[in-house]
């Protein structure tokens, strides 16, 4: 009879050890895999990141609109437009820069341009952010017409708090997958 008790607790210990293995296995497997850097979901944060999206969108459907907003508004009075090599500072600078052509696109006015956003990555540093983007520019030169690629990249933007608004800071686009130089999320 005790060797009956003590190979049902020792059966009964066994398999409370074939229960927890599973779990403790997938406990170790969690601590063991690589951090995903998640920013903290937190109200401040989520308004914030929403209002960097809606002037991201903003600026982006300035492009082609009849009659835009000034692209010199959605920056700090510092900031730097950087497309490709060329450099455009302030806002007297940034404004040269759509005043010249500083997008693609054609000389006579299109039947319709349209520039998408896809894959924001917004993360908010208190009163800075961050955001990475890829933007596809779309073009119908008459009605009727299938619309074409005209250009993709990325954009690689830091931002401000200016007066309880978010600004451009530094807006950068560039082609490939690369981020600039000394690109910090």
């Amino acid at each position: 009879m005790a060797r009956e008790v003590a190979v049902k607790t020792s059966a009964k210990k066994w398999s409370l050890v074939w229960v927890a293995a599973p779990g403790l296995a997938c406990w170790l497997a969690l601590q063991c895999a690589p951090a995903v850097r998640a920013q903290e979901l937190t109200a401040a944060a989520l308004s914030d990141r929403a209002q960097i999206q809606d002037l991201i969108t903003r600026y982006y459907y300035n492009f082609g609109k009849p009659n835009p907003e000034r692209f010199s508004d959605f920056y700090a009075e510092d900031a730097e437009l950087i497309l490709g090599a060329v450099h455009f500072k302030g806002k007297d600078g940034i404004e040269k820069a759509y005043a010249r052509g500083g997008r693609s696109g054609p000389s006579q006015k299109p039947y319709s341009f349209n520039v998408t956003i896809s894959n924001p990555l917004i993360v908010v540093h208190g009163a800075t952010a961050t955001a990475q983007l890829i933007f596809t520019e779309f073009l119908i030169e008459k009605r009727g017409e299938a619309p074409r690629v005209t250009t993709q990249g990325r954009e690689y933007a830091t931002f401000v708090k200016v007066n309880g608004q978010w600004r451009y800071k530094i807006r950068q686009i560039k082609g490939g997958t690369e981020p600039p130089e000394g690109w910090k999320e």
